[in-house]
């Protein structure tokens, strides 16, 4: 815009028969001043061709960087060892004592007016970078549409697409950790379609590889998994906001295999199960927050929950030795709030409740598999943090672990988070 007006002047300028002030000046000052203005002409121009050419954009070689560094002390009265009931998902445990966790490294740029490109490196504390997102993410299809390809966090649920230090908790809801080792992370596609309403309203649907937990990944073509989600959303006078989802994800798992699962028998250190069949997973979430006067800079009020149910139906191989049918329904709820009662002071609570459910198994391990656990895996949370500024998060966390039976748990956390470099800003 800059640009374009300069130029305008300058066209003028060239065009003016004479100028007139306290003095005329000479035709050969005129002419001289012609001159000038002409070259000026020529070099904006010739920047604003650089400029516009793609392969020089300030974006392609200015991408916005960031560095996430994070750590934690865990106090854990008990080992790492899964809910009851649920030996067969994932157990993204707690590493007890001084802990680094994982620093995450992010790059994201424009890549032209058509596309975004985002890259995020998870760097374990042990050593060793692994890809967490990279992908491709459109800007100019039109009519609500956008497309995202890569990798990247699944769109299911309300905290999936949420990275790690954006979480209010220093952990996941035990549903999450159980059902999704956390998170579900896919390569694939996304497609968003937002409707032309004044409600927000959002339908996703996503394609992938299912490399992902309670995916088995493979060496195949075609979809190892697939997740379908909708959103609504919307205001309620100035200080209050809502978001309600569902989802539904589908996989197949083949030769999924579950270590140290106990038995009726209880045998020591347990036995190796293996599962193949169907897995669907279905979810809802809602989330409202409170401001007053739309000012979260001093207080507000969050309150989300979530509930997932999973439905297996397959062939389990007890041991590794005997195969029978299997078909099981298990699910999870949490409940959480956070409320920042003064400027950079929050507080929050959370309580998680796990159903194992009652397995129907063939005949030839009636015996042996464990199809009802009679208890119900509990965990309720206490944290406060202090975030001095955008940058820096110091955070508590008390919790009272009652989701291994007979292994009641009292957990302390401390944690840091802190950014460096420019970070975009989260999702609702």
């Amino acid at each position: 815009m800059f640009h374009k007006k300069i130029m305008s002047v300058a066209i003028a300028l060239l065009f003016v028969p004479s100028i007139h002030s306290a003095y005329a000046a000479s035709d050969a000052e005129l002419q001289t001043l012609r001159d000038e203005v002409r070259l000026l002409a020529e070099r904006i121009n010739q920047t604003d061709a650089k400029t516009a050419a793609p392969a020089a954009s300030a974006n392609a070689f200015n991408p916005a960087v960031s560095l996430i560094l994070g750590g934690t002390y865990a106090r854990l009265a008990q080992p790492a060892r899964p809910a009851t009931g649920f030996a067969m998902n994932a157990n993204p445990a707690h590493a007890q004592g001084f802990n680094l966790g994982e620093s995450e490294l992010g790059i994201a740029a424009d890549i032209d007016p058509e596309y975004r490109g985002v890259a995020t490196m998870a760097l374990a504390p042990a050593g060793g970078i692994t890809v967490e997102n990279a992908f491709i993410q459109s800007s100019a299809l039109g009519n609500g549409l956008n497309v995202k390809f890569g990798r990247f966090f699944s769109g299911l649920g309300y905290l999936n697409e949420q990275h790690a230090h954006a979480w209010d908790f220093v952990d996941q809801p035990l549903v999450y950790a159980s059902l999704w080792n956390n998170q579900i992370g896919e390569d694939g596609v996304q497609l968003k379609w937002l409707a032309p309403t004044e409600t927000f309203v959002e339908l996703g649907a996503e394609v992938g590889r299912g490399r992902s937990f309670p995916a088995t990944d493979s060496n195949r073509n075609g979809a190892g998994a697939t997740a379908l989600f909708a959103h609504v959303a919307d205001d309620i006078g100035v200080a209050h906001s809502w978001r309600a989802g569902a989802s539904l994800y589908q996989t197949q798992r083949q030769n999924a295999q579950s270590v140290n699962v106990p038995d009726l028998l209880a045998t020591v250190g347990g036995v190796t199960n293996s599962f193949s069949g169907d897995s669907q997973t279905a979810g809802l979430d809602f989330v409202w927050k409170y401001a007053p006067n739309g000012n979260l800079a001093e207080r507000y009020f969050k309150l989300q929950g979530e509930l997932f149910q999973r439905k297996e139906n397959g062939v389990l191989t007890y041991n590794l030795l005997t195969p029978s049918s299997y078909r099981n329904t298990q699910n999870g709820w949490y409940m959480q709030s956070v409320a920042q009662f003064m400027p950079h002071w929050r507080t929050g609570l959370r309580y998680d409740r796990m159903n194992a459910g009652t397995a129907n198994v063939g005949v030839a391990n009636l015996t042996n598999v464990i199809s009802n656990y009679a208890y119900t895996p509990t965990r309720s949370s206490w944290m406060l943090d202090y975030s001095p500024s955008e940058f820096s998060r110091l955070r508590l966390q008390i919790a009272r672990d009652l989701t291994r039976q007979g292994q009641a748990d009292n957990q302390i956390f401390v944690q840091y988070l802190m950014s460096l470099g420019a970070h975009g800003a989260h999702q609702y």
